[in-house]
């Protein structure tokens, strides 16, 4: 079954991550904002991946002592949309 996931996320220069899922693997992934290089090598990264392995490598990263970064930011995006 295909997803569209629109997450906001808190506590990061992304303002807005776009998710497509089917059965599970993560097809797409899009970042608005951020640094442009490494949301684009996530983005490309996760594709084929299953939802649950993004979570669990990218869960609890941080970024500049933020308590969060937009991979933990696209991991809870993918938590909250199970």
């Amino acid at each position: 079954m295909k997803k569209r996931i629109d997450y906001t996320p808190c506590g990061v220069c992304s303002r807005r991550i776009e998710i497509e899922t089917e059965d599970g693997i993560i097809r797409e992934v899009r970042f608005t904002g951020g640094c442009h290089g490494n949301t684009q090598g996530i983005s490309i990264l996760v594709q084929g991946m299953k939802t649950e392995e993004v979570i669990a490598r990218l869960r609890g990263i941080d970024c500049k002592g933020k308590g969060t970064s937009c991979p933990d930011q696209l991991a809870k995006a993918l938590e909250a949309n199970r």
